[in-house]
């Protein structure tokens, strides 16, 4: 094999309307496909300094995505994660969750991880010639890392996938699952209060435990960051393992690449990460004062959304940003967003992607991608980007 840098140039099976805007300036005024209207924000440097603006509030109004359909006490255990508020309340909870969220409990969970997807490839290698990678591998790895991370029991984990899964794909979309939202808030609150009668070593009894002095999660809080733990460590890593795999599978020359130089792995996921970014678009902001965004009039009120899918492809800000280059030396992407914001859960996901990837690739060195490339088909998503499903023949 060739020692020349692995490159992959843009299909165009990537471009999406995020990215396609880039020509039309840094932002452009849009609906979602449930009518509400936004900016939205499209280059590199413009959406850098979009996410780290205090102009741009973070508090969420979910009429943009619920359409006022959600009850309050629903809506309320929703929107006090650290995601959906600003400082100094975020800086308040962001320091309180970082107690219980501390690197040494994700780094002890790399043994566990290879074990879980371990099980996973056994499953796969006994079963059919031709699977399904998002049902059988993609998605119920990152389900089963997130749960056990925070002590959810394993008979309720399918209920938390679909629930995760009809949240991310609800977003902007003209119909929201009120129902299997109201049904997943209920269930957390649940388990909150066995959490705080009977502690375990989980996540979560960390969370009700952690304090700053007389200072602690209330219950909201407790309920809104389990949510987002869920929804984040499930849904956009399950989009990272199975874009990653989907362009190694479909450019075998790259999969041998990896596994000839395993080393390599942690650097190819950051291209993944930038490429086919799992999050195409960050939460939206709120505009708390009339302002010029980037030439724009934005009126107070005003909903801003930004698009790291866009960002992370601006030929300003990466070489041949349309196209994917395997050992790209500097790659500075937005996929875990920027600022105070900064995804909390990116460790969590780099660990989840190395083993999965790495150690699928090591099991099956003859997979092969079992329909054509273009038949493949993405999911309806306004904030997320991952595939509705991967058929793969793993003997080749």
């Amino acid at each position: 094999m060739s020692d020349s840098p692995a490159v992959l140039e843009s299909t165009g099976t990537a471009q999406d309307a995020h990215t396609s805007m880039h020509t039309a300036g840094p932002v452009q005024r849009i609906r979602l496909p449930n009518g509400v209207p936004v900016w939205l924000v499209t280059r590199y440097a413009e959406v850098r300094e979009a996410l780290s603006d205090p102009r741009l509030s973070n508090r969420d109004r979910t009429e943009w995505f619920d359409q006022g359909a959600l009850s309050p006490q629903v809506r309320s255990a929703m929107n006090t994660s650290m995601l959906r508020i600003d400082p100094p309340d975020h800086t308040r909870l962001r320091k309180l969750v970082a107690k219980a969220f501390v690197s040494r409990r994700i780094e002890a969970l790399r043994p566990r991880v290879r074990q879980l997807a371990g099980d996973l490839l056994d499953g796969l290698a006994a079963g059919p010639a031709e699977v399904d990678l998002i049902a059988g591998y993609a998605s119920p790895l990152p389900i089963q890392v997130i749960c056990e991370l925070l002590g959810v029991p394993v008979e309720d984990r399918t209920n938390y996938r679909e629930w995760a899964d009809a949240f991310a794909a609800g977003l902007g979309a003209p119909v929201f699952p009120v129902q299997a939202v109201t049904d997943f808030v209920t269930h957390l609150h649940g388990l909150v209060a066995r959490r705080r009668a009977d502690p375990d070593d989980a996540l979560l009894s960390a969370l009700i435990a952690a304090r700053d002095e007389a200072d602690r999660l209330t219950e909201d809080e407790l309920i809104s960051t389990a949510f987002l733990f869920v929804v984040a460590g499930h849904e956009t890593t399950t989009n990272l393992i199975g874009n990653g795999l989907h362009l190694l599978l479909r450019n075998p020359e790259l999969a041998d690449h990896v596994r000839a130089r395993p080393e390599e792995l942690p650097r190819a996921i950051e291209e993944f990460l930038r490429y086919e970014s799992p999050v195409t678009g960050a939460s939206l902001r709120t505009a708390t004062s009339a302002l010029n965004l980037f030439g724009a009039e934005v009126a107070a009120g005003d909903l801003v959304m930004v698009s790291l899918h866009a960002a992370n492809r601006d030929g300003t800000a990466f070489a041949d940003g349309d196209g994917f280059l395997m050992d790209r030396a500097r790659n500075p992407h937005l996929s875990f967003g920027h600022g105070i914001h900064f995804c909390m859960g990116a460790p969590l996901a780099r660990v989840e992607a190395q083993v999965a990837i790495g150690d699928f690739l090591a099991r099956f060195p003859r997979a092969r991608l079992a329909v054509d490339a273009d038949a493949i088909e993405w999911q309806p998503g306004l904030l997320t980007r991952g595939l509705t499903a991967l058929p793969v023949r793993l003997a080749g």
